[in-house]
């Protein structure tokens, strides 16, 4: 029989929270459980079948630390929450709402927003060795960077280093304009945007002339040993097995590797095995190492992104 419940929302903030940029939310909450959902001013109007509104108004409560904040709400904390209603984890989700790891320059706060993600967050933390493998726009090298620069500001680490090999989707850098440096630079840019979320970008050059944060291609890590350091590798599926034996071998006393990527995303030459692939069978047994593997539940970008990682995992299979 259809029904209806209204909730209402404590203030302004909290109906935008909630509904997200053009009503996103609402129709997201509104796939995931089949009911109708209305804001009239600070209103929430939910309307369906009895099981349809009960399972509606739960999860719009269990985002309830977000909105009451207001908080910005995505579709993967809907997700999430919807992943915590079906599998009784409600406990861990307000763990996973309240754990803020850490806050941008802008006030925005940082935090998990999916259970791997946290578990990801926890091995960053905890181990000195972490791998993250998984699909675009599940935060692999995002996370690790901002736990980077949180232990570099906590004097945790002395130096910050970001490396990723110079291969990139069939384009050659020597016909790139510039000296080495200006030829990888743009391919390190998403590291970049991550640091000057916690760092003022004025800062930055200083820190990189006195060597407290490097960024650099792979092949500048050959021949030296990596102390009091955090080092986070990216796009690792790019590396050859020498390369990421090469890298691995430079971990030094007090440090902490991190080392993401995508092995759906390879642009070696088609005869050139992954030095990723090869890690991970050759390591997936030896101890003090965390193996964090992301999927396509876990991508955080636009809704979409994540429909079409799924697509592709489909095609692939």
């Amino acid at each position: 029989m259809a029904g209806a419940l209204t909730i209402q929302l404590p203030n302004v903030p909290s109906a935008i929270a909630l509904v997200g940029d053009g009503e996103e939310n609402l129709k997201i909450l509104s796939r995931q459980t089949g009911a109708t959902l209305v804001l009239r001013g600070q209103e929430l109007v939910i309307s369906g079948t009895e099981g349809q509104i009960d399972l509606a108004s739960r999860l719009v409560r269990s985002l309830e630390g977000l909105w009451i904040k207001g908080n910005t709400i995505t579709s993967a904390d809907i997700l999430t929450a919807r992943q915590a209603i079906d599998s009784d984890r409600q406990g861990e989700l307000q763990d996973l709402q309240r754990d803020v790891l850490a806050k941008s320059r802008r006030g925005e706060e940082v935090r998990a927003k999916t259970f791997r993600q946290r578990q990801y967050i926890d091995a960053l933390r905890r181990r000195d060795l972490t791998f993250g493998i998984g699909p675009a726009g599940t935060g692999k090298t995002y996370l690790a960077v901002v736990v980077a620069v949180q232990a570099l500001l906590a004097n945790q680490v002395e130096k910050l280093i970001l490396t990723r090999p110079a291969v990139e989707a069939g384009e050659k850098l020597g016909f790139l304009p510039g000296d080495l440096q200006q030829k990888v630079n743009p391919y390190l840019r998403p590291l970049y945007d991550a640091i000057y979320e916690f760092i003022d970008p004025e800062k930055v050059p200083s820190l990189m002339e006195r060597g407290v944060i490097e960024v650099a291609p792979l092949a500048y890590m050959r021949g030296r040993t990596l102390n009091n350091a955090f080092i986070i590798v990216d796009e690792a599926q790019n590396t050859t097995p020498a390369q990421m034996k090469m890298v691995l071998t430079r971990l030094g006393f007090r440090s902490r590797m991190v080392i993401t990527g995508d092995m759906t995303q390879t642009d070696l030459p088609l005869h050139q095995q992954s030095g990723l692939g090869v890690a991970l069978q050759i390591l997936k047994h030896v101890e003090g190492i965390a193996f964090c593997e992301f999927t396509q539940k876990d991508v955080v970008r636009h809704p979409l992104v994540q429909r079409i990682v799924a697509a592709y995992e489909q095609y692939e299979k």
